[in-house]
């Protein structure tokens, strides 16, 4: 990851020296269970435990020789100990290192990830409860719809977010599991129980069954619930560029004192950070086809999938925090321009009760869907074109005055009828 999105968090997770530390952490819990079988002297793992430390400079310049970082490891690790030494990666395959250390390694970076998750689905509750009764106009395919509350927004989006934390809950549990299986995963060269007592000693789940390597539809999974945070982020972003533009001007992101927006246009205040989140998002949501494809392996394993793992699995762990992170400070600092939400509302001619004019009238008195919907658009239709209040034009129309009176289109025309549901609403969604 460039520094200008890196996390420092992560990049220290994922370091090169916090990986052969991790993999030492793996190698002395499976020699820490031969020891409590009985089949490694005690003694010999406290040396190894003792003895044993990372020095990245000589597992370099091992890797200049071997062409293989596993190796490397672990015969830097045979330079600092005597015959106890014999015991360092018994019984093992590289794999089983790997694959459990990047399980740990996935492990430290979801407590962030879900820290970042949490704190933005406080601000959304704190946006939707703080804007439960302010009128917004709801727009359909980009147009004036009805009036609904801005509060709704941010319900929605708390909703959302909820289901998108239960499914990273429910895909972390299979990436944060242990593998120590063996070459091709048949436990032929090492105890079954191995593997169980380093998951507990690591803290992490254990599979029913793997190869060389632990599944990749694993990781497939785990991919997929951050591209559909990367998605959610990108859509909360969106809604904020569109309701930023000069026309709507309902939402401005917060723009600093000596903040510039336009090399060539001093005027301009750009939704920058929201157009950063949207953009990318996109590399997040672009991995889950490599996750996709690496879940292809040749029978009991190759390393088609081992190169591009140590590439898109940190800078997506990376950037979902970042963007979260990002997210969560606009909101906070959300400019809101409720007037303009006010004058948006009207701006119309009051087409946008159109609807419920037609419903009520349906509703209390003898005439069609069919012929009160025409003769309704036609004046709605009218009060577009030559810019009349749409009230006014239905006051002025023989017919309607017919079917309804001033009292009625009074109640009609006010909007506060939107909100005669939201309390329900709310509740559906858990926010009090």
């Amino acid at each position: 990851m460039i520094s200008r999105y890196s996390v420092k968090e992560i990049e220290k997770i994922f370091s090169l020296e916090n990986r052969y530390e991790t993999f030492l952490k793996v190698e002395l819990s499976v020699l820490k269970a031969y020891a409590n079988l009985g089949i490694v002297p005690v003694s010999d793992y406290e040396k190894v435990k003792n003895l044993a430390k990372v020095d990245l400079n000589r597992i370099n310049q091992l890797e200049e020789e071997t062409k293989h970082d596993v190796i490397a490891f672990t015969r830097s690790l045979s330079e600092m100990l005597g015959e106890e030494k014999k015991w360092v990666h018994y019984n093992l395959t590289s794999t089983d290192v790997v694959d459990t250390s990047l399980s740990l390694n996935i492990k430290e970076s979801n407590s962030i990830i879900l820290d970042v998750l949490n704190g933005l689905l406080l601000t959304l509750k704190d946006l939707a409860i703080k804007y439960k009764n302010t009128p917004i106009i709801g727009r359909t395919h980009g147009i004036h719809g009805e009036v609904t509350s801005f509060g709704l927004k941010w319900a929605l989006f708390y909703d959302e977010l909820k289901r998108d934390i239960d499914r990273f809950n429910f895909e972390r549990q299979f990436v944060e599991v242990a593998k120590i299986s063996g070459t091709v995963g048949n436990f032929a060269n090492l105890p079954y129980e191995i593997e169980s007592l380093v998951a507990d000693d690591l803290g992490l789940n254990r599979p029913n069954i793997s190869t060389q390597v632990l599944s990749r539809d694993r990781l497939l999974g785990y991919v997929s619930s951050l591209t559909m945070i990367a998605s959610f982020y990108e859509k909360v972003a969106t809604e904020i560029r569109h309701l930023s533009r000069t026309e709507v001007n309902e939402v401005n992101e917060y723009f600093s004192k000596n903040q510039k927006g336009s090399s060539a246009m001093p005027h301009k205040r750009n939704p920058i950070s929201s157009e950063n989140i949207c953009g990318l998002s996109r590399i997040i949501k672009a991995s889950y086809e490599i996750a996709l494809d690496n879940n292809i392996l040749w029978h009991e394993r190759d390393i088609s999938h081992s190169s591009n793992e140590r590439i898109y699995l940190p800078d997506d762990i990376s950037l979902i925090i970042y963007i979260g992170r990002r997210l969560n400070r606009v909101l906070k600092n959300l400019v809101v321009n409720e007037e303009n939400m006010i004058k948006n509302i009207d701006s119309t001619y009051g087409v946008i009760f159109s609807g419920k004019v037609m419903n009520y009238i349906i509703e209390h008195k003898d005439i069609s869907r069919e012929e009160i919907y025409d003769l309704v658009q036609k004046l709605a239709f009218e009060a577009l074109e030559k810019h009349i209040n749409l009230r006014e034009l239905l006051e002025n129309n023989e017919k309607i005055m017919n079917l309804v009176t001033k009292e009625e289109l009074n109640e009609l025309f006010s909007y506060e009828y939107v909100f005669k549901n939201i309390d329900k609403i709310y509740d559906a969604c858990g926010i009090e």
